[in-house]
């Protein structure tokens, strides 16, 4: 993405020393790739999660990560949106010029909710798991009206 010397401002200013520290672990030395091991962070509502957590993935991305390897996964579409927005807009801010648009909307291939994310993996790898890529996924209100029509349909009971 560049290196330090091309960032614009400090995209981790607006965080506090704990939140920084997780955002920002792990490390490159020089002339080598980012590495970091597992990170958990537990935090209490209100304390700053999601911001620390957007951090977090720009600063991979800014260090180098490629955006293909990073997944990001959430429960609700809305929360997948505003989080991805949120990731491109602090490595845009961090790694463009004035007026400059380097940074496309879309970086996070595998950014979204948990079902979104497992559909789609399932329609990539579909043919080697013996299944057509074009299957559809039926909820329980399809499956119910499905099952009404004299369709034999399978749930897994939880």
């Amino acid at each position: 993405m560049g290196n330090a010397a091309e960032l614009q401002t400090d995209y981790l200013e607006l965080l506090n020393p704990a939140q920084r520290q997780a955002a920002s672990y792990g490390k490159k030395p020089a002339g080598e790739v980012f590495s970091a091991g597992p990170l958990l962070v537990i935090a209490g509502a209100g304390t700053g999660k999601t911001m620390t957590l957007a951090h977090r993935v720009a600063h991979l991305i800014i260090q180098g990560v490629s955006p293909e390897r990073i997944l990001l996964l959430t429960f609700t579409r809305r929360a997948a949106q505003e989080m991805t927005r949120r990731v491109e807009s602090i490595v845009r801010q961090a790694v463009c010029t004035e007026g400059e648009q380097r940074i496309s909307n879309g970086i996070l291939p595998w950014s979204g909710t948990f079902h979104s994310v497992a559909n789609r993996l399932l329609r990539r790898y579909a043919h080697n798991l013996g299944l057509d890529p074009g299957f559809s996924v039926l909820d329980r209100g399809d499956s119910f009206s499905e099952s009404s029509r004299g369709f034999c349909v399978f749930t897994q009971r939880e």
